[in-house]
């Protein structure tokens, strides 16, 4: 069916029994063109965009547990295009080009909203690296304008100005940047990919990976054997276990992400709004809660769960930078597995194995980067070439040292990205 506001008018008259699934729990079959392991956000964009731009329909997407139940639905909802290195700007200018028009594509309410991000910065060194990125950014393409205290405090006149130690310079606003709704990002894929002929199979776990001669030939599930051609390894935090089965060992460190929301406020924050030496992120949802995060645990871990001391520091970040939330009383928290790189960049590529293909090592970008994987993957799965935003995510550039791209400046270590 199609969404529209005829529609959604005339099922709440009628008692909203006209609704019927939004895609079809399928079981799987015992051979398909290609695989996608993972029922995550990229993972289920992969299958979308297999089928919608390259015709193959005759693809599998296996989950372990359920749809969206992973990272997609564990994470602060940001939605930006702020990257500075080549390699990085084109491909998140891209996505945010698919963002944009993702509502109309899917024929689904995802909830983007362009609300505006602000970066704020502390010092004339930070100011100075904010401009080169802002100019960055308009190179690009995208958008950007450099704030200067009076023009913070116009947007957010909530915030501690006098924080003696933490004083506010001025701040980046990026004005297309924004939130989305992540499980409704995940249930529009998802759903797009079902009405294509994509089988979308829950409760499915990969155990292992058939390679014959070099070449990829299927895997191994709890619910049996299942043959393909192609299979994408599409996993965030489990990308090393899985990669694993085929005998790879990835460049990346597991480390859990928290994040937290308050309950139901009256509207207050405006924007996404970044503080620049707390490493704290905050916006509002639709519903009132704030949802806010902060740095990763930094200890490695496949635990979905995080630790108080890390609570702390999160809380301490954002009662330095606006006292205000002092009083908001935090509702829930939760964690997500980041996969994470000694650069702090993604990896999107073929590997050793012919038909073996993996998309990882997203980091902290891996919510606003959805559509834009799904669509390189998809390509690089299809075409097998690279998608020209997504050609620098090559997989080698750990073995051999060139391309790197250190986004953050912080050196080759996993936990400092």
């Amino acid at each position: 069916m199609r969404f529209s506001g005829l529609r959604v008018l005339r099922e709440g008259l009628t008692g909203n029994k006209g609704w019927t699934p939004q895609w079809r729990d399928a079981d799987p079959k015992a051979e398909y063109d290609a695989i996608i392991i993972g029922g995550g956000g990229h993972g289920l964009s992969t299958a979308y965009y297999l089928a919608k731009e390259h015709g193959l329909t005759n693809v599998a997407v296996l989950e372990k547990g359920y749809l969206g139940g992973g990272n997609v639905g564990r994470n602060t909802t940001i939605v930006r295009a702020n990257y500075f290195l080549p390699g990085n700007s084109e491909f998140y200018s891209h996505s945010l080009k698919l963002w944009e028009g993702l509502e109309q594509d899917l024929n689904y309410n995802v909830m983007h909203s362009q609300r505006g991000l602000i970066n704020l910065f502390h010092s004339d060194g930070q100011r100075d690296a904010f401009a080169r990125r802002g100019n960055a950014m308009i190179n690009q393409g995208d958008d950007a304008v450099l704030l200067d205290r009076a023009g913070v405090r116009k947007h957010l006149p909530y915030l501690d100005f006098d924080n003696a130690r933490f004083p506010i310079y001025g701040g980046l606003l990026h004005p297309r940047g924004g939130t989305a709704r992540h499980d409704a990002v995940a249930w529009g894929y998802a759903r797009g990919a079902s009405e294509r002929g994509v089988d979308l199979i829950q409760q499915c776990e990969v155990t292992g990976i058939d390679i014959e001669n070099g070449r990829v030939r299927g895997v191994q599930t709890t619910r049996g054997a299942i043959r393909a051609k192609k299979v994408g390894i599409v996993v965030a935090g489990r990308s090393g276990q899985v990669a694993a089965m085929a005998g790879m060992r990835l460049p990346i460190e597991s480390h859990v992400l928290q994040a937290f929301v308050t309950e139901g406020l009256k509207p207050c924050i405006d924007h996404v709004v970044s503080f620049g030496m707390g490493h704290f992120y905050i916006s509002q949802s639709d519903k009132g809660g704030l949802v806010f995060g902060g740095d990763l645990d930094f200890y490695a871990s496949y635990a979905a769960r995080g630790n108080l001391p890390m609570a702390e520091h999160v809380m301490e970040a954002g009662m330095a930078l606006m006292p205000m939330i002092g009083k908001a009383r935090v509702l829930r928290s939760w964690g997500g597995i980041m996969d994470m790189t000694p650069d702090g960049s993604p990896i999107i590529d073929k590997t050793d194995t012919q038909g073996l293909f993996i998309d990882c090592g997203w980091c902290y970008g891996g919510f606003k980067a959805v559509p834009g994987s799904g669509f390189s993957f998809a390509h690089l799965m299809a075409t097998g070439h690279h998608h020209g935003p997504a050609a620098r995510y090559r997989l080698d550039r750990f073995r051999t040292g060139r391309g790197l791209m250190d986004e953050e400046g912080t050196g080759s270590q996993h936990n400092l990205h």
